[in-house]
């Protein structure tokens, strides 16, 4: 459910490229695949990039390219060369690292889709994005009854 809200917030379509950061293990990279030309994933622990392009295999997904590196980096380096419309991103709970924000507001593509598991992190980023983005849309995902834990999806769309 929480992956398929993110999905349907960005409203995808098969002229895009798309940046997933903090991508992890390439869920949302994968699913995403399917509606886009193509998906670029960026994660800065090894293993959950070489499960990312094991899943890719498995999945006969040839339209999404996997990173190890450091998000705001790669999509600084990258950006030359590749138009992101839309960026995912789905950080650990410490939020969107300082140097990506910078770098999001300095490209501002369309759409970002800030995948959440922490709402204080979520709201101090958001924040932090205000001066070029708006809160379209906002669910919560409740993931774990019973317990605090909340994910969140929220869409940001450019001013």
């Amino acid at each position: 459910m929480l992956y398929n809200k993110a999905i349907e917030f960005a409203n995808l379509n098969k002229n895009e490229t798309v940046f997933d950061a903090y991508c992890g293990i390439g869920t949302i990279s994968l699913i995403a695949s399917k509606k886009v030309h193509k998906v670029i994933g960026v994660e800065i622990v090894k293993e959950a990039i070489y499960d990312a392009k094991k899943n890719a295999k498995l999945n006969h997904i040839n339209n999404a390219e996997f990173i190890c590196g450091d998000a705001p980096t790669v999509f600084k380096d990258i950006l030359s060369d590749i138009k992101f419309s839309t960026v995912f991103a789905d950080p650990p709970r410490k939020g969107i690292d300082e140097k990506f924000v910078e770098a999001l507001l300095q490209v501002k593509p369309k759409k970002i889709i800030y995948v959440s598991c922490e709402p204080e992190t979520l709201a101090r980023d958001i924040k932090l994005l205000s001066s070029a983005y708006q809160i379209e849309q906002v669910q919560p995902v409740d993931m774990f009854p019973m317990t605090f834990h909340v994910e969140t999806v929220a869409l940001l769309t450019r001013k």
